[in-house]
């Protein structure tokens, strides 16, 4: 299983700061020690994290935070 953590905060949104989802993802290097990604838009106060279990897809293409082509969209999972 991957690790997945997330922070949204719109009344303070430098509370979602790349540091603490990094810190975040830190405590679930147990989750998935083999790759991690941050994705942070501190503008309006969310974090994305993710450690990486590499089970079946070895390539770079499995890396996480995901971003849609157009660069709008973000995302993390388990699949």
């Amino acid at each position: 299983m991957c690790g997945i953590a997330g922070c949204w905060s719109p009344a303070d949104p430098a509370a979602a700061s790349s540091a603490l989802i990094t810190a975040m993802t830190d405590r679930l290097r147990h989750r998935g020690p083999d790759g991690s990604g941050v994705w942070c838009d501190p503008a309006v106060g969310i974090a994305l994290g993710h450690r990486r279990l590499s089970i079946v897809d070895l390539s770079p293409l499995g890396a996480q935070p995901m971003a849609s082509p157009s660069g709008r969209y973000q995302i993390v999972f388990n699949g």
